[in-house]
């Protein structure tokens, strides 16, 4: 995958200590990664890049919205996204990200590009279910909920015993025995 230069930090220029990036996050970013889930986004990076002599590491902090389909209406709405991911980088022989926490790359090395781990971040924040919010305090109106409130066993009505077929009658009665 094509790396995106405005996410690549070249920490070798930094001085030790801590330093602040920030990075706006829409739906060009999502286009990059062919990830379409999301009709539009609003999500805000802080990255705390903190230097030290033998390591680095980095805080990551995103908040913000991003417009998906509800699972059950289908209804668009604007999830809100609050998500933190904390990342230690050091050096060693050859680039090893087997664990998630920790980032092994080259002595060589000379920058760090953080667009995936802003790209899981973010992906990862969405629950899994996404219900609207109307959905769930009963506010929204939707041709959807109604028909499944129309269709759902709870609102069906206990029709008269004569289209019971017979034969179920007969199961009855093992019951009772």
């Amino acid at each position: 995958m094509r790396k995106m230069k405005a996410y690549t930090i070249p920490f070798v220029g930094l001085k030790l200590g801590k330093h602040q990036f920030e990075y706006e996050v829409d739906n060009e970013f999502f286009e990059h990664f062919e990830y379409d889930e999301f009709n539009s986004a609003d999500v805000k990076i802080d990255l705390l890049f903190e230097k030290k002599t033998t390591m680095m590491e980095l805080t990551f902090k995103a908040s913000g919205t991003v417009n998906v389909n509800c699972d059950i209406t289908n209804e668009p709405y604007d999830q809100p996204i609050e998500s933190s991911l904390f990342l230690v980088i050091k050096f060693g022989e050859e680039f090893n990200d087997d664990n998630e926490d920790l980032l092994i790359i080259p002595h060589g090395e000379f920058e760090i590009n953080v667009q995936q781990y802003i790209y899981e971040l973010i992906v990862l924040a969405v629950p899994a279910k996404k219900i609207h919010p109307g959905v769930e305090d009963g506010t929204l109106k939707s041709d959807v909920l109604d028909k499944l409130e129309e269709l759902s066993l709870g609102n069906k009505e206990k029709k008269d015993g004569d289209d019971i077929d017979p034969r179920w009658d007969k199961l009855k009665n093992l019951l009772n025995d």
